[in-house]
């Protein structure tokens, strides 16, 4: 797990406690706990799955230039 990969979690999880706090000024610790983990888990899945595309893809061409 590289630095990049672990910016992009942490990331998330600001996002995601900030639009919490957007939709809930008054959010209480619990909720923008769930938030944070929700958006730290989010981006780690979105970013796995781009990747996986992105492998998907790059053996495909491998395929068609043979």
């Amino acid at each position: 797990m590289g630095f990049l990969e672990d910016a992009e979690k942490i990331a998330g999880a600001v996002v995601a406690v900030e639009g919490a706090k957007k939709l809930d000024p008054n959010a209480g610790i619990i909720t923008e706990g769930a938030a944070a983990i929700a958006g730290f888990e989010g981006a780690g899945a979105l970013a796995d799955h781009f990747e996986k595309k992105d492998d998907d893809n790059s053996g495909n061409n491998d395929d068609q230039q043979s």
